[in-house]
């Protein structure tokens, strides 16, 4: 047995390991399963070129061998042609033309194997030497339909590849190519060259086949996204014990066949663990990937959900807010007299009302800010305004409410001017927030209000003697939907616990802070916002806002 045909029984035995894992693998698509019968015929078309060029000197075998080699040849190239069709996809055409094309061919074929009308004649000569004589007229039919079946598959190929998108173009263009550079010199070496009676590179043909097989198999993989690792692993590890099996039946000595037996015992139960390890990797790689996707596609839900609730948010908002504001004006003028005179006992219902409809649209007023947050709607009109005027203001507008409960409100105001470049309306609810939850949270006692310059700030402090927070739950406080209830207290509140947390965004797009500072239950707490001086100059930013 010669070195060339040593290689291309190697081959072969190539084309039968590789085509079987890829099938075992995949999930039997119409292009695979044609993947699957190409590498069939490949090894098949191998091993009867085998039987062709050994050195046997059976008339019988060498007979068996070329009928073989053309028939699988032939089948090779029919395989190929349909699995054009069905790769990457089908196309939406009929099917007529590609059976009728099957059809032609394999009565063709099959016609000139059974009448000999391809062969005329075999024989071997007194050196040996191995020689087929053609039926010209049968042989050129032959020819051309095996060269239709190429130039079809490869003319189906070019028009899908043209039709593909780029992300799609790359595994066909594997096809394309791999099939020629395997197909030509394979047709030339055993199909026009055996024509003019030349067998030289006869038993190359198998070789030349190898990149037909992995270009195929690789464009298989970049499709329908098989696992390479495994395959790479389980056809490397065929291959290795493919050629310690050969070892072993070309050992000279017993000595020499027990120790190739004892390696290929070892490799063999090594390549299964390691097989087994993989798959186990790939296994678990792949559960990850699912959840991982799952997880995708529940963020993608979530994020759905939300804005879903913030659109509601915001349009119940908006339809709210108007008829709280008309209610607002229609109670304020009947409690100033605008509609005539009122008794006692319904001019104190009614600011019990006036009281509950400005928390509502103090409720309503932090959705919406909530809202236009959240899509990054929220808009500034930065003025440089006198923080303690604003401050006094809100303390005014509070006191009704803060008597109505007899708690003292204690306004301590600076002797000078503290200036700061804010939004006007938007400071003056963040104010707003501060004190009302002061007075929400005292049952009795006093509500302090100080305006001081801290080194290069304004602090805006407000101090109660309410229920008071433990440390725990300051760090709580200016998040979204909390609300702190501890101790024995029964004072009842109302809110869905927005409006600290709206607050502080709002004061760090202005380049400040808020935070809150107690004592522990029952000893009150402080709530300060700190803003820097208009002339340190906070440029109009947002939360990355800029001291000159």
């Amino acid at each position: 047995m010669t070195f060339i045909n040593i290689v291309a029984l190697t081959v072969t035995a190539i084309y039968l390991m590789l085509g079987g894992i890829v099938y075992a693998h995949s999930r039997r698509q119409m292009s695979e399963i044609f993947f699957g019968l190409l590498s069939l015929c490949l090894t098949a078309w191998g091993l009867a070129t085998f039987l062709t060029v050994s050195t046997s000197q059976s008339a019988l075998l060498f007979k068996i061998g070329i009928y073989a080699h053309y028939v699988a040849g032939n089948l090779i190239f029919l395989s190929f042609f349909w699995f054009s069709v069905y790769f990457p996809e089908r196309t939406k055409r009929s099917l007529i033309l590609p059976l009728l094309i099957t059809l032609i061919d394999s009565v063709i074929i099959f016609a000139l194997i059974l009448s000999n009308f391809l062969f005329t004649s075999f024989f071997i000569d007194l050196a040996n030497q191995k020689q087929v004589i053609f039926n010209n007229i049968g042989y050129t039919l032959y020819t051309l339909c095996t060269l239709a079946l190429f130039v079809a598959g490869t003319i189906i190929l070019f028009k899908k590849y043209k039709r593909q998108h780029d992300a799609n173009k790359i595994p066909i263009l594997y096809v394309f190519f791999g099939s020629i550079m395997a197909s030509v010199p394979a047709l030339i070496s055993n199909l026009i060259l055996p024509a003019f009676g030349q067998f030289t590179f006869f038993a190359m043909g198998p070789i030349f086949g190898i990149f037909f097989v992995i270009c195929i198999a690789y464009a298989v993989f970049k499709h329908n996204l098989l696992n390479v690792k495994i395959v790479a692993t389980e056809f490397f590890v065929s291959l290795i014990i493919l050629i310690l099996v050969i070892e072993v039946f070309s050992a000279n000595s017993i000595l020499e066949f027990v120790i190739k037996t004892i390696t290929l015992a070892a490799v063999s139960i090594l390549s299964y663990l390691i097989i087994r390890s993989v798959l186990k990797e790939v296994q678990i790689r792949e559960q990850i990937e699912q959840l991982a996707g799952d997880l995708e596609k529940a963020n993608e839900e979530l994020a759905r959900i939300n804005q879903a609730k913030s659109d509601f948010i915001s349009m119940a908002s908006h339809q709210l807010k108007t008829p709280l504001s008309i209610i607002k004006g229609y109670i304020s003028m009947t409690l100033e007299g605008s509609f005539g005179k009122i008794t006692k006992m319904t001019k104190d219902q009614l600011e019990k009302v006036f009281i509950s409809n400005e928390r509502l649209i103090s409720l309503v007023e932090d959705l919406l800010n909530l809202s236009r947050v959240e899509e990054g709607r929220m808009k500034y009109d930065w003025s440089e305004e006198n923080i303690p005027d604003i401050v006094q203001e809100t303390v005014e507008e509070v006191r009704v409410t803060a008597e109505h409960k007899h708690i003292k409100l204690i306004w301590k105001s600076p002797t000078e001017k503290l200036r700061a470049r804010v939004d006007l309306n938007k400071i003056r609810n963040v104010i707003f927030n501060m004190l009302d939850n002061a007075i929400k949270y005292t049952e009795k006692g006093s509500i302090t209000v100080a305006v001081t310059r801290h080194d290069t700030a304004i602090r805006v402090s407000v101090t109660d003697t309410g229920r008071g927070i433990s440390a725990p739950q300051i760090q709580k406080l200016f998040t979204k939907f909390t609300r702190i209830v501890e101790g024995k207290s029964n004072l009842t509140t109302a809110g869905f616990g927005l409006g600290l947390y709206v607050a502080r965004l709002i004061v760090e797009e202005h380049g400040g802070r808020i935070w809150a500072e107690s004592a522990g239950i029952g000893k009150g707490s402080t709530f300060i916002l700190e803003l820097s001086t208009a002339n340190q100059g906070i440029e109009k930013g947002g939360k990355n806002a800029i001291l000159k």
